[in-house]
């Protein structure tokens, strides 16, 4: 069974992956001084505990772009409303 950090993060493939670190990566740096995103990504394929932590990362990211579209379509039905 997926955990909750699972739901958020099936992912399509690279492309969308590279978008979901590029919101992420200030972030991933402030918290884990001195290494990177790709060192977490290298790391994460031999071990469990950094491919948990990848994961979580991700699923931060997608809810904030989920957070953003869900934004973005309030203030579109806003505006359609006005109008």
């Amino acid at each position: 069974m997926l955990s909750n950090s699972h739901y958020h993060v099936l992912s399509d493939g690279e492309a969308e992956w590279a978008s979901l670190e590029a919101l992420i990566r200030e972030d991933f740096a402030r918290c884990h001084p001195g290494e990177t995103l790709e060192d977490l990504r290298r790391r994460a394929a031999f071990s469990k505990e950094d491919k948990g932590l990848l994961r979580d990362w991700m699923a931060v990211a997608a809810g904030r772009v989920a957070r953003h579209q869900a934004t973005s379509a309030s203030a579109n039905r806003r505006v359609a409303a006005e109008s």
